[in-house]
């Protein structure tokens, strides 16, 4: 699985979370729990078991969002494809244990006519959405 590097949004971001892997990958895999430490995220409900093909229903930002898990490697990937309003997103986050914690990678891609629309606003909107993202997750798992 990889995202739209052709979409109208992209974009990679990374980061050193010092905690243990299990504890990070925990965070991001226990989707019903997102709204509880995730500002932008009011609702989130997984519709099964978490597992490849399983779809989960939630709201950020404002738009109801609709992702169906599309790969899971536990304990190192989870990537995901989405669907809201006028918008068709393609999401990964890959987690490797290193010395002093977590190196996590999350990238994400954003196509439809909504995308088009907001890089014409903000053309970094993205890059500044994945690294809140992985801020709010290091601030969440660390405790800070």
């Amino acid at each position: 699985m990889e995202i739209d590097r052709n979409a109208p949004l992209n974009a990679r971001k990374d980061i050193l979370i010092l905690a243990p892997l299990e504890e990070v990958w925990s965070a991001i895999t226990t989707i019903d729990q997102w709204s509880a430490w995730q500002s932008d995220v009011t609702s989130s409900r997984l519709d099964g078991e978490l597992a490849a093909g399983t779809t989960f229903h939630w709201k950020a930002k404002g738009l109801n969002i609709v992702s169906t898990i599309q790969v899971l490697e536990p304990m190192h990937r989870i990537g995901w494809t989405g669907k809201s309003l006028g918008m068709k997103a393609i999401h990964i986050w890959t987690f490797d244990a290193v010395e002093d914690g977590t190196h996590v990678t999350t990238e994400e891609s954003l196509s439809g006519w909504f995308p088009r629309v907001l890089k014409l606003s903000d053309s970094h909107f993205l890059e500044k959405s994945l690294l809140n993202s992985l801020q709010v997750l290091k601030a969440h798992v660390e405790g800070t």
